[in-house]
């Protein structure tokens, strides 16, 4: 078995639906932890703020049955993708795979791992560094904590840390994050909460 690294964004009610996709992961995958969640601006696009993650688990798939997994557990939280319409937009939930234990794969299927995202956006490294400060980049073999000090000295990342939250209140998709106290997400899935 792997360890996936998936990274998660929301900007259409974030509150809601990134405790969601942590909680569908946790029902296809089990075990989950998760980063602290990170609100940054929207970057090519005007649209609201961004509150991001980095989730880690671990599976037996390959990473093209992976994606679709991802994408499936996208569609069951709202998520929309229309073909004709290009650009970067407002969206519900982003599931992105990030890394796959130590695969490296280039441009074939349509995806690349290591995702390149994890060395060109703050919200997506920062998060990574927590859950796994030493765990090191597939092809340039530096710590992730070593790569987040070094863009923390450039001082580019536009974002702040939002206090912890607490996992088993969060996922439970009828009560919002901002009701919780601490993060990380792990263990088993939540029970639900009656109405």
């Amino acid at each position: 078995m792997n360890q996936a690294f998936v990274g998660i964004g929301s900007n259409i009610r974030p509150e809601y639906n990134v405790p969601r996709a942590i909680f569908e992961l946790q029902a296809s995958f089990g075990e989950v932890r998760a980063s602290g969640i990170y609100e940054s601006p929207a970057i090519g696009f005007d649209g609201p703020a961004f509150h991001n993650l980095v989730a880690v688990f671990r599976c037996d798939l390959e990473a093209k049955a992976l994606i679709e997994s991802l994408r499936t557990i996208e569609r069951r939280c709202g998520r929309k993708r229309d073909p004709s319409q290009t650009g970067l937009r407002s969206r519900t939930v982003d599931i992105d795979l990030l890394l796959l234990g130590d695969h490296v794969q280039q441009g074939a299927d349509g995806f690349e791992l290591p995702h390149p995202d994890i060395l060109e956006y703050p919200f997506v490294l920062a998060p990574l560094a927590e859950i796994a400060p030493d765990g090191r980049h597939p092809v340039i073999r530096r710590t992730f904590d070593d790569l987040w000090r070094e863009c923390e000295k450039r001082g580019s990342a536009l974002m702040r840390r939002l206090e912890r939250r607490s996992a088993t209140n969060a996922c439970a998709p009828e009560r919002p994050y901002h009701e919780s106290k601490d993060l990380p997400f792990e263990s088993s899935p939540p029970k639900r909460i009656a109405s």
